[in-house]
């Protein structure tokens, strides 16, 4: 965007749409290149403005990072569909639907967040930034819950466990990936046997033996 644009977003009373702007070039940098190294001066070069406009909108970097990674994150997750609904199907697709799911979205979102583990400003204030239930991770136990509701799982289901169980499977396998090299993001995160197992695991437990305790 030229600065003679980004002038004209001012001019035309849009100091909301400048600030959106700002946003949304951010959030396609972190998209394209990562978060590692993201500077004011690159953000503001790439939106058309002075760096010093970056300050009339937000606190610091950080804010303008925090929101820019939860845009990302939406982005993301706007691309993937929806998920299945309590009581349709069977569980245990619905299950695997939720498994796929949160293994594209850590793939999506995991690399930016890499180039943040140094900043936890930047990570607290993408905390604060989230909907109450909004989270894949929330609405996940949500599904549970509701599964359980209907009785479809077990009156006793520790459905926040179980979507622990899940969430960390996908976010350990992609972490994983990622820890190999870009190129590794490419391959099949996870093959379909081992997503039945995971299934079973979260449905049927792990199944002590009468010999280890009660």
């Amino acid at each position: 965007m030229s600065p003679r644009k980004a002038a004209a977003l001012r001019d035309s009373g849009g100091e909301q749409d400048l600030r959106r702007h700002l946003i949304s070039t951010a959030e396609r940098l972190i998209a394209e290149r990562g978060s590692l190294g993201l500077t004011v001066r690159a953000i503001a070069r790439e939106a058309g403005v002075a760096d010093g406009v970056l300050y009339n909108h937000f606190a610091d970097k950080e804010e303008l990072l925090a929101h820019a990674l939860r845009a990302h994150v939406r982005t993301v997750e706007a691309g993937l569909g929806g998920l299945p609904e309590p009581g349709s199907g069977t569980v245990e697709a619905n299950l695997r639907a939720q498994i796929s799911y949160g293994l594209a979205l850590h793939r999506g979102i995991l690399p930016a967040f890499a180039g943040l583990l140094a900043h936890p400003k930047v990570l607290a204030g993408f905390a604060g930034l989230g909907e109450p239930c909004g989270d894949w991770r929330d609405r996940l136990a949500d599904y549970l819950r509701a599964e359980r509701d209907l009785g479809r799982l077990a009156p006793g289901a520790r459905v926040e466990s179980a979507a622990a169980m899940i969430v960390g499977v996908c976010h350990e396998t992609v972490l994983s990936l990622l820890f190999q090299g870009a190129e590794a993001l490419t391959a099949p995160p996870l093959g379909p046997e081992a997503v039945d197992d995971l299934v079973s695991a979260v449905l049927d437990g792990i199944g002590r033996t009468d010999g280890t305790g009660d």
